[in-house]
């Protein structure tokens, strides 16, 4: 082939379009060349390539150093396992399955020289005519790249180093890098990293990832077409993307299919018969497992980038063992708990909603007022009944939109609180269609969940467990003529609760009176102190019955408090840190304890609970699930029944769940299955009966009441309890006298079960609240407290939302 045409073409093409430039530049050279003589400017002409030779050595330290540049292929990533010794999952810095260069089907890599590099078997890393070809047509308009594959590993494999810059210093860089991998690397060695190491979209890197992801096979199976579609992606993967511009697609695979007729790799008559066959994609995207706790393992990810860092190791290649202390077993369990509850919640969701869903509904008409298709309904001059009805005669786009609106969220989160260890996290449904964590990262209204800060800055002030309020309707003056009246799921009884009843029932009314007596700030702190750490509370009347949003994270922390004696232990992820040959880095102890509740006042707050679980709104722990261990919790519904609530306490085992949905618009529409102990509660219920009968926590084990007096008195008192259960309010008052005469100052620990008969067990509670910022909080009583110093210097400081620490 004659190039002197082409040449010719390229400098006309140059004159015409620099001409007007290139007189005025040949003006000043000629007026230079004037004052220093022709021997003087041809010197300095001379000059020019060997300032760009020294230019180019000054740049070799600052180009990447060439040690391994196969080191992904010998990368091991970063183990994560469980407490009980399981791989959960591996860190890897790229979704990529590593194959040698014999693993390739032959004419992909026929099909990669003849388009990308023909000459790849002849230069040493600089094709010197194609880069003035290159130069030539670029100055022509034609903009074209002149890179080898060598020069396009370089640059995929020292990005930061390199850059990506038109300029020359990126250039130079760039060549100096590739003549490096080509003085220590074998042809072949260099072609199998780069196909290795190259970008496919969709989180597929290397050639063997784009097999599985565009044709559903492995590299050595990939047939002509697919190796010359994959191979024309290089040009630009987002321009011939195949799944999304298939036209585009199809014309390179043809181009690069001419390609090979032309350097001899594919006859002629092939090629015809070959360009007219459509793509046929078999398209799976190849996402990146995660193992069975994904919403763990990257809250985990992202602490331990930061460790690495500081430790100078590598994440994704230094072969790091990560133990962790999720227990698989109970992870396991949890998963299955959310899958079977989250299936039966959305088959009540999808028969509330299907018929429902139509711009009739105010809610639905709000949802589409806020999408783009009726602002463009708007914009073409629609008013919004005329865009409202569009909207909803376009069939696909409103099922769309219920589908994703109406799809049950859940979380699950179950730890030790005696140390803090995470021993299951469940933050979604499903990671792959939700990868938002409602465990950690949702924030919603907990409901009654948050009464036991309520009733525990009640202890803490004095009052005891038997202590009693009327059951009556309320209205508390919240100042600029607001009056704020809490209400239960039913009437008023009339009748004088204890403070036990009070809450195994999740009385409203007598919740909002008892926040009233303690003060909010003073609740407040108490349920920092606690555990609800990184949310803002509130301070108001109606922070009694959980208006101010937290997490599920938050909240099982804080019930951890409880069932460890009143020491809250922060929750940890991980126990220790080795390197691949078993040396221990870094070993994690659990964190100090903070006394926050006398132990006392932690044990009459558990017991107060167990009566939710015993006769209460949780009683389904007992009758549905057989659970008898000592357990205690609570159940939580919030307005409307937008959330669902549960979390259960063991002495060495404590889980919580939330279900609602992303949109807090969207309820199950539901009074029965809305309640926290229809939603939430079988979860946990299933979790921990199964956490149970595998003695991950001891089914024997209880909460101990702190020692109060001798061995007799507490013989007695353990035989007062049980006869007050069988016989009534009568060994109530003979046990109160026998306390009295031991010394032991003990009030009874249990209400006979005859006061409040099963039967009058109240429904789960639907606050009807202001919004929190219009309610104003009423003055504080202030109340004497032994603790508070040491829960002030707790709170001294408003603690910032940090990464967890592991």
């Amino acid at each position: 082939m004659n190039p002197l045409p082409q040449i010719a073409a390229a400098l006309r093409g140059l004159y015409s379009r620099f001409a007007p430039a290139c007189q005025g530049w040949w003006a000043a050279a000629v007026r230079l060349a004037r004052r220093l003589g022709w021997r003087g400017a041809l010197l300095a002409l001379a000059a020019l390539p060997a300032l760009l030779l020294l230019y180019a050595l000054l740049l070799i330290p600052f180009t990447p150093a060439i040690s391994d540049i196969r080191k992904a292929a010998t990368e091991q990533p970063a183990q994560i396992m469980s407490a009980d010794g399981r791989k959960l999952t591996e860190f890897k810095r790229s979704n990529r399955v590593w194959v040698e260069l014999k693993d390739v089907a032959p004419h992909v890599i026929d099909a990669l020289i003849a388009t990308e590099d023909h000459r790849f078997r002849e230069h040493f890393g600089l094709d010197w005519r194609r880069t003035a070809s290159s130069a030539l047509h670029t100055l022509g308009g034609d903009r074209q790249g002149g890179s080898t594959l060598t020069q396009q590993l370089a640059r995929n494999l020292y990005p930061e180093e390199i850059g990506r810059a038109p300029t020359l210093t990126r250039k130079l860089k760039e060549a100096i890098t590739a003549l490096k991998i080509e003085a220590v690397y074998s042809k072949d060695e260099i072609l199998e990293t780069y196909l290795n190491t190259v970008p496919f979209l969709y989180n597929a890197y290397g050639i063997e990832m784009a097999a599985r992801t565009y044709f559903d096979r492995s590299a050595d199976g990939l047939d002509l077409l697919q190796g010359a579609t994959l191979v024309g992606m290089l040009k630009g993967n987002s321009y011939y993307n195949p799944v999304l511009n298939p036209e585009r697609a199809l014309q390179r695979r043809n181009t690069v299919l001419a390609q090979m007729v032309k350097r001899g790799k594919l006859s002629p008559e092939r090629y015809a018969a070959l360009k007219q066959r459509p793509l046929r994609l078999e398209f799976e995207r190849q996402s990146e497992s995660l193992g069975p706790a994904p919403h763990f393992a990257q809250q985990l990810r992202r602490w331990l980038i930061g460790w690495a860092d500081r430790r100078g190791y590598n994440l994704y290649a230094d072969g790091l063992v990560v133990h962790t202390t999720l227990d698989a077993r109970l992870q396991a369990a949890a998963n299955q708990a959310v899958a079977r509850q989250g299936t039966r919640l959305q088959s009540v969701a999808d028969a509330a909603w299907r018929r429902g869903w139509n711009v009739q509904d105010p809610t639905v008409r709000e949802i589409l007022r806020a999408t783009p298709d009726y602002q463009a309904a708007r914009a073409q001059g629609l008013d919004e009944a005329q865009a409202l009805k569009k909207l909803q005669a376009d069939w696909p786009l409103m099922e769309r939109l219920r589908e994703q609106k109406t799809r049950v969220q859940a979380g699950l989160l179950a730890l030790d609180p005696r140390n803090g260890h995470v021993l299951a996290w469940v933050g979604s449904r499903g990671y792959e269609q939700d990868a938002f964590d409602h465990v950690q990262q949702a924030r919603r209204q907990p409901g009654s969940t948050f009464k036991p800060f309520v009733y525990g800055e009640a202890l803490r002030s004095g009052l005891s467990p038997d202590d009693r309020r009327p059951d009556r309707e309320v209205e508390i003056d919240v100042g600029h003529g607001e009056i704020w009246r809490p209400r239960d799921g039913g009437p008023p009884s009339g009748r004088e609760l204890s403070l036990r009843e009070a809450l195994a029932y999740s009385k409203n009314t007598i919740t909002a009176e008892l926040m009233q007596e303690v003060g909010p700030a003073k609740v407040a702190k108490l349920a920092r102190a606690m555990g609800v750490r990184q949310s803002k509370l509130e301070a108001v009347p109606s922070l009694a019955l959980g208006t101010s949003p937290v997490t599920l994270k938050e909240m099982v922390s804080a019930y951890g408090t409880i069932a460890n004696g009143g020491d809250y232990v922060e929750p940890v992820m991980i126990t220790r840190i080795e390197d691949r040959d078993g040396k221990l880095l870094e070993a994690f102890e659990p964190a100090t304890p903070e006394a926050v509740l006398k132990p006392r006042t932690a044990w009459e707050l558990y017991d107060l609970m167990r009566g939710v679980v015993d006769r209460g709104t949780g009683r389904a722990i007992r009758s549905q699930y057989g659970i008898r261990a000592d357990v205690a919790g609570k159940t939580g519904t919030t307005q409307d029944y937008a959330d669902g609530w549960f979390i259960l306490m063991h002495p060495q085992l404590v889980a919580g769940a939330w279900v609602g949905f992303n949109d807090s618009r969207i309820t199950l529409r539901s009074e029965h299955w809305g309640q926290g102990a229809h939603s939430a509660l079988p979860m946990v219920g299933e979790l921990t009966s199964r956490a149970l009968r595998a003695r991950i926590a001891d089914p024997r084990a209880r909460f101990e009441e702190p020692d109060s007096g001798n061995w007799l008195g507490r013989l007695w008192r353990g035989a007062t309890d049980w006869l007050q259960g069988q016989w009534g309010g009568i060994w109530k008052e003979l046990g109160a006298l026998w306390d009295e005469w031991l010394g032991g100052g003990r009030k009874p620990a249990r209400t006979p079960s005859s006061e409040v008969p099963v039967r009058d067990a109240l429904p789960e509670p639907v606050p009807e609240l202001p919004p929190a910022e219009e309610v104003i909080l009423p003055p504080e009583s202030a109340q004497p407290d032994p603790l508070q110093e040491k829960i002030d210097q707790i709170l001294s400081n408003e603690p910032a939302a940090a990464p967890a620490s592991p």
